[in-house]
């Protein structure tokens, strides 16, 4: 038999799960049990419901994981800028490409 010593901290943290669980931790099991229920209404054709399950899971998990959620909002506008460009150069490829054909149809039709 082994005999492992705990740290203070994690008797700690032992003690404050089995007293009273952390707030933030009870929100992600909320958050997880509402998105599972929303796929279950979901299969079972409740679309309505699910939908509404699966925005407030979703809501939820964003609660739960904010400084995730402020990353991403913060990385938003450079995704933007990038997907944007990516747009302007296929509007200028297809652009370019409708020109030449139009070029090669009225050599076509000489």
């Amino acid at each position: 038999m082994v005999v492992v010593p705990l740290s203070d901290a994690a008797r700690d943290a032992g003690a404050t799960n089995a007293g009273g669980a952390d707030s933030s931790r009870w929100v992600g099991m909320v958050a997880a049990g509402t998105l599972a229920a929303s796929g279950a209404l979901l299969v079972t054709g409740k679309r309505r419901a699910g939908l509404v399950a699966a925005i407030a899971g979703a809501a939820l998990a964003m609660l739960d994981q904010q400084d995730v959620v402020c990353k991403w909002w913060n990385a938003l506008p450079a995704y933007l800028e990038e997907v944007q460009g990516m747009l302007n150069r296929t509007q200028a490829a297809v652009d370019d490409l409708s020109e030449q054909g139009e070029k090669l149809r009225r050599v076509l039709n000489r």
